[in-house]
């Protein structure tokens, strides 16, 4: 893929990542995972960038438009999906016109690489929308090798954010909650996108199948989608169950600042199993959809299955479901599971995932901030931050790096 090819490693300055560094020096221990280098190829408004960390939490400060979240969402795409923008791959390219100058008609495909440290071991990471493809399609590197597909990226990275577009996630519709939880469950569970992308595909297809208008559509190839959609919604929706479980436990046992989370997945799907063996709700889906089917052609989609759950979050101290709580407590709930969800990620994969909070501490009280900057020195991973006032950030001082954003350019602060 052309794109990635100008995002090799060494054309980035080289930064020594062995011996002594400043994270030893400031007392705070080196993450077991971390990106080292970011660089973004006609990633939005960059034309080209790049930076170095040292394994500290990452401040990024600058004017609102000044493409620290664009950072963010380059960091996003180093894991399987669609970034934290839930962006067309299309629409992240970058935009020029004739003279060259930034938002015009031509568009510029754009590339992602990366060095991350795994346990001392350095990965190197690409990933970028390939132009050669008819379809919106991103190729994947992996160690400087083409991979098969984009679960390659979730084996060495797990990365988990928070952004003020998810901040009515409780007043939205259940779309924005199924998409939340399947993001938390991508952390632990990296197969977990290739299910979902299976079932996806084989729900487009039913219903293509079913809205047919030049003949019956052919029974043999609607059992084989049903099967398909049998197998791979249970899964999916024993995942999703099995992970808010243990987010329910980890929200419950944790104190401090942030409320505890109640969480659970509600559906149809859902229900079967907590009744019956996966095996047995496999076999009640298929039936559902083979009996359905008619009443599916006419509505549209499937009336039942793991794309109808819903995420249902509750505050334990108020006994409130979150969507009557106020909004501050909302925030804070959405931090308790995302905090909740990287400590649980740490434990079952031995390190912490890479942590993307966009625009979170602006607002926060006093005591929320100083609470979530020990909660993100305790979890020992390499977590960023953006904002437009350095001062939001006092409580991490010195135990973090602080990068200026200003027009598409980075650049550590003195």
């Amino acid at each position: 893929m052309a794109a990635l090819q100008h995002l090799k490693a060494n054309q980035m300055p080289t930064a020594s990542l062995d011996g002594p560094d400043e994270v030893a020096k400031e007392g705070v221990r080196q993450p077991t995972v971390w990106v080292a280098r970011l660089q973004v190829n006609a990633f939005r408004s960059y034309r080209q960038a790049g930076m170095e960390t040292n394994g500290r939490p990452v401040i990024l400060t600058g004017p609102n438009g000044a493409g620290k979240t664009n950072l963010l969402e380059a960091l996003s795409f180093l894991t399987p999906g669609r970034g934290l923008r839930g962006a067309r791959l299309s629409e992240v390219d970058r935009r020029v016109g004739g003279d060259g100058t930034e938002g015009g008609e031509t568009s510029q495909p754009w590339a992602v690489a990366a060095e991350v440290v795994v346990a001392g071991e350095r990965r190197s990471l690409g990933t970028g929308r390939d132009p050669a493809s008819p379809r919106d399609k991103r190729a994947v590197k992996l160690d400087g090798a083409f991979a098969s597909s984009q679960q390659a990226l979730g084996e060495v990275l797990s990365v988990v954010w928070l952004t003020p577009q998810m901040d009515r996630l409780f007043q939205e519709g259940p779309s924005e909650r199924r998409r939340f939880l399947d993001r938390l469950v991508f952390g632990s569970d990296p197969a977990h996108a290739g299910r979902i992308a299976k079932y996806e595909q084989a729900l487009r297809e039913r219903s293509r199948l079913l809205r047919w208008e030049k003949g019956t559509p052919d029974p043999a190839w609607l059992t084989v989608l049903e099967e398909t959609l049998a197998e791979q919604g249970v899964a999916i929706a024993a995942a999703r169950c099995a992970l808010a479980e243990r987010l329910a436990s980890a929200c419950a046992l944790a104190g401090g600042a942030f409320p505890r989370a109640s969480l659970a997945v509600a559906g149809d799907v859902e229900a079967w199993l907590a009744d019956m063996p996966a095996l047995a709700v496999e076999d009640r889906l298929r039936e559902h959809l083979r009996a359905s089917r008619s009443g599916d052609a006419e509505q549209g989609g499937a009336a039942v299955g793991p794309h109808r759950s819903d995420l249902r979050v509750g505050h334990l101290q108020r006994a409130m479901p979150a969507e009557l709580c106020s909004t501050g407590e909302q925030k804070a709930l959405l931090i308790a599971i995302v905090l909740a969800n990287s400590r649980l990620i740490a434990s079952e994969r031995g390190a912490a995932p890479l942590l993307l909070l966009d625009e979170v501490a602006a607002h926060l009280d006093e005591e929320r901030r100083r609470a979530l900057y020990d909660e993100l020195l305790a979890l020992e991973g390499q977590s960023w931050l953006t904002g437009t006032d350095p001062s939001l950030f006092d409580g991490i001082g010195g135990n973090a790096e602080f990068f200026s954003v200003r027009e598409g350019r980075i650049a550590p602060d003195s």
